[in-house]
């Protein structure tokens, strides 16, 4: 009997189209299969849409061969500023130098010699003071360790604890940037330190 009821099944099953039978039977409707034509573009769609791109390719290649040429200019421009500053800095210091070569070449006396390199010294450091070099405030100044180097502690008790009585060499510092701190002396008052 069970026999038969498949048999009327199937035979009702090849009367029924197959998307009205998988209904029925609760299975999800599959759309049949249909060759679908490729997507034809017109040539001159295909042409125009060939020549923008080669466009905005080569739009792309300039753009970066634009900001390559920018960057290197850039960095020679940098490079050739930095070579007139320090060019602009030396020219100040030739001077200087003519004059120690002059003094080098020189037979006064000893106290000739020493007011000639007075001067040369004045004239050094009116050339420093030209690029903006200033000394290191030291003798008289209380010690800072951010500015002096002290090379000794000296026992004094006529001077204020912890101030600088000899500068050994000149500190020098450039605007606010300290080129190098001053190597100092700086006194020591155990007075003033058991008060």
């Amino acid at each position: 009997m069970r026999r038969h009821v498949v048999e009327e099944k199937d035979t009702a099953a090849q009367d029924v189209p197959a998307a009205e039978q998988n209904q029925r039977d609760g299975a999800e409707v599959n759309e049949p299969l249909v060759p679908v034509e490729t997507a034809t573009v017109p040539q001159e769609e295909y042409d125009r849409l060939k020549a923008e791109k080669d466009q905005l390719m080569d739009r792309l290649l300039r753009l970066q061969a634009e900001f390559d040429n920018a960057r290197k200019r850039e960095a020679k421009e940098r490079a050739e500023s930095r070579e007139y500053a320090v060019a602009n800095t030396v020219e100040q210091f030739l001077p200087v130098l003519d004059n120690f070569q002059l003094a080098l070449k020189s037979t006064g006396s000893a106290e000739q010699l020493r007011a000639g390199v007075e001067l040369i010294v004045k004239q050094m450091e009116e050339a420093l003071r030209g690029i903006s070099v200033q000394p290191v405030e030291a003798v008289g100044a209380v010690f800072d360790p951010r500015v002096h180097e002290a090379l000794e502690m000296v026992e004094r008790n006529d001077v204020p604890d912890h101030q600088v009585i000899e500068e050994v060499r000149r500190g020098y510092r450039m605007r606010e940037r300290l080129l190098r701190p001053a190597l100092v002396r700086v006194a020591s008052n155990s007075q003033q330190k058991e008060a």
